[in-house]
Parts: structure tokens; sequence; C-alpha cells
């Protein structure tokens, strides 16, 4: 149900035939409730995503977070892209009314998934991207947003996402006073609640979910540290090498063992 609402999905005819045509482009093997066995050559821990582009197979083992299985096809697309000339990117896109595209970098948590759902900019997608000649266009066709402290106030499109087709992962109910209901504050089991949903969920989309090249390329820091302004315009040289050093802040919450910036 989740890889089905992450990806983008074409007409079920289609797939059959291509399908008996040619097989599988890729297999995704879940096996997340075992662990990989520390005893095997290289293996450094139980949690295991291993891929083999020979075979197009990918086998994920000790993680039951359902992101690993986009992640892995975004890695996957990391090997296959560059070999077409094209540039994958971990960044969010929108586009305004005259066209123009913007392009948001950052790590998980800097706010990617919130800033792309602008009222009034179409959205094109939340996490992954690449750029080619003819522009840029989204892997995915849902988008995967973090759900803590969700409120209609504060991002009412995303929290008007989440209805039926939705899914929900590592969130709570309220409570049998209120059936269905979600309490997005819950962060017992862990602070990375998700919400997964496709974007014909956000009403302000763009389907087929491609751009021209971007007018803007934001740099998403969530810098704790200071080092950088809260807001700063980069010179052409300046933006090569913040790209390059990766320079941005691991936010607490998202990453095992990262409980501050």
């Amino acid at each position: 149900m989740f890889i089905k609402q992450m990806l983008i999905r074409d007409e079920e005819t289609k797939l059959h035939e291509r399908f008996k045509k040619s097989g599988p482009d890729f297999t995704v093997i879940n096996g997340g409730e075992y662990y990989a066995d520390p005893a095997t050559e290289d293996m450094t821990s139980r949690t295991s995503i291993d891929v083999n582009f020979k075979a197009k197979e990918m086998v994920i083992l000790g993680s039951q977070y359902a992101g690993e299985m986009k992640k892995g096809v975004f890695g996957v697309m990391h090997y296959y892209m560059p070999t077409a000339g094209a540039l994958s990117m971990h960044a969010s896109a929108n586009e305004g009314v005259n066209g123009d595209t913007t392009v948001l970098f950052g790590l998980s948590g800097t706010g990617k998934t919130t800033l792309s759902a602008d009222p009034h900019r179409a959205l094109i997608g939340d996490d992954e991207h690449v750029w080619c000649d003819n522009g840029i266009f989204n892997i995915e066709g849902g988008c995967y947003a973090k759900a803590v402290g969700l409120s209609a106030e504060n991002e009412p499109d995303i929290f008007n996402a989440i209805k039926f087709g939705a899914l929900v992962e590592n969130i709570q109910y309220v409570g049998d006073e209120k059936p269905r209901t979600i309490n997005y504050n819950d962060i017992s089991l862990t602070e990375n609640t998700r919400c997964c949903y496709p974007l014909e969920h956000i009403e302000n989309v763009k389907i087929p979910a491609i751009g021209g090249h971007p007018k803007n390329i934001i740099f998403l820091t969530c810098d704790a540290n200071g080092v950088l302004p809260p807001v700063s315009k980069l010179t052409f040289d300046q933006a090569m090498y913040h790209f390059v050093s990766g320079y941005t802040a691991k936010v607490a919450g998202t990453e095992q063992g990262v409980t501050e910036p």
C-alpha cells in the first residue's frame, strides 16, 4: 500500500502489459521484521538495505520504517540517473502561476514538504526530483510528510491530505471517545511520525509532476549553530561551496541517536 502511494501510478492495463512483456523493472523485497545476521561478511548492523544492480533487486532487513522503501528507490535512481546525464536531487519543488519553478534542498525535517505545499504555488513534489535537459521531474507519485504537531491551522494542505487512501505511521489515535481521530502530538513511539498520501490529495498540485528549469534554488539548512544568517543570498561560488560541503543541521527526531542538532 505504501509503495503504491509513493511511486508514480501508471494505468493498470499498461502495467500488466509491460509486466507480461519484460517483467519488473526492479524488485524490492521488504523483510523488515527479520534482522540481518551480523556474522555475515561486511555486515556491521542488524539493519541492512542491500541492492544488487545485476539482479535488479533490493532487500530490506531489520527495519520496519516504511521510508526505507522510498529511500531505497531513491538510492537506485542515484545510480541510474547520472548514467543518463541527469542529476537526482533530495529536494522538493513547486511552480508559480507564471511557470517559474523553485527547488528546495534540505535534509529530513528542514521544511521541504511544508514549504513546497504552498497555497499560491502548484506542488510538483516534496522530496525526490531529477534535473535533466528538459527541466525537472518528480521521481515519486506521493508525499511522505512528518506528522508531529500537524494541525489544520499551521499546515492546512497537508492536514487535509490525510484522508481515505493516505497511510499514517508510528501515530496513535486520540482514544475511544473519538474513533479514527489521530493524535498528532503523541510521540510515544517515536518523534519521527509520518503520513503518506498521493500527490492528488493536495488540492493545488501539478500532474504530471514536471517543471521547467528552476528559477530559484533554495538550501534549507535549519541552522541551529548560527553559521549562516537566517536568510542568505548566495553568489554562484558560494552556492557551489555550500552544495558540495553539504552544510546543514541534522534535526533531532529523524535519525536514531540524534537527540539535538
